[in-house]
């Protein structure tokens, strides 16, 4: 199958451009900083994981979205699977974002997402199989005080995927969204828990990982993050021929967060 990742140069997306890689699809996958993408190339290369072709484009915005389209095309393959993987996230204070702040979010998060969904899933329709993964969130589903624009977008991506899903009826085309729960990537381990080490919440970020799930997820039954390789197995479910009978769907990789059933 040929394989479109957005953001996969780095944590969960770079993970499921490389398990994508190992079930012996091709992946076309969109990076902002030519460094990453070469990086993440150069990583794949050297795993004996040839068939890939990083793409140096913001795809959160229009022209980026079109030279991704355009350098696909070009190429004449056909895509197979969509995974919009592409988004933002930090913490602060609801009455201190700004409107540029709640675009930017709204832009990256969701915009991206219908771009490429329109780009990609109509000729999925038209040749009557395809897959849509959109890496939303369990955050979508829940709201968190200091994360509202992040938890905002994720929730119109989940409506967008059920949107979409209801569009491939009679179809073997499926569109659904993947939920995961905290997860342990580049920028999480990073500035994330950084700063929750400087607000005292553990002298170590080892400490305030155990710190946050306690005080912050005590409904997480793993307590601890999720690796970036658990997420992308279930997207690699999700865009595999097992998956066909489940569209429209929510599906939770959060460590049991969430307690509604």
């Amino acid at each position: 199958k040929n394989c479109v990742v957005t953001a996969g140069s780095g944590g969960i997306g770079k993970a499921i451009v490389k398990d994508f890689l190992k079930a012996g699809a091709f992946v076309f996958f969109s990076g902002r900083s030519t460094g990453t993408v070469n990086a993440a190339v150069e990583e794949f290369h050297n795993e004996g994981l040839i068939n890939v072709q990083g793409i140096v484009a913001d795809a959160s915005t229009l022209d980026g979205a079109n030279t991704f389209f355009d350098t696909v095309t070009a190429t004449g393959k056909e895509i197979d699977v969509l995974v919009n993987n592409l988004g933002v996230f930090d913490s602060g204070d609801f009455f201190s974002y700004t409107d540029e702040q709640w675009t930017k979010y709204y832009d990256t998060n969701v915009l991206s997402t219908v771009r490429f969904s329109r780009h990609y899933m109509k000729p999925m329709l038209d040749r009557n199989r395809g897959r849509v993964i959109i890496v939303s969130s369990e955050a979508g589903v829940r709201s968190i005080p200091d994360m509202i624009p992040y938890c905002s977008t994720k929730a119109a991506q989940i409506n967008l995927a059920r949107g979409l899903a209801e569009l491939t009826k009679g179809t073997k085309v499926t569109v659904n969204s993947l939920l995961p729960g905290p997860t342990a990537t580049e920028g999480v381990l990073g500035d994330y828990m950084d700063g929750l080490v400087a607000s005292g919440l553990g002298a170590t970020r080892e400490l305030a990982v155990a710190a946050y799930f306690k005080d912050r997820e005590p409904t997480s039954l793993l307590q601890r993050f999720l690796t970036v390789e658990e997420v992308a197995h279930v997207a690699t479910f999700l865009a595999s021929d097992l998956s066909s009978g489940v569209n429209g769907a929510t599906q939770r990789v959060e460590g049991g967060i969430i307690r509604a059933t």
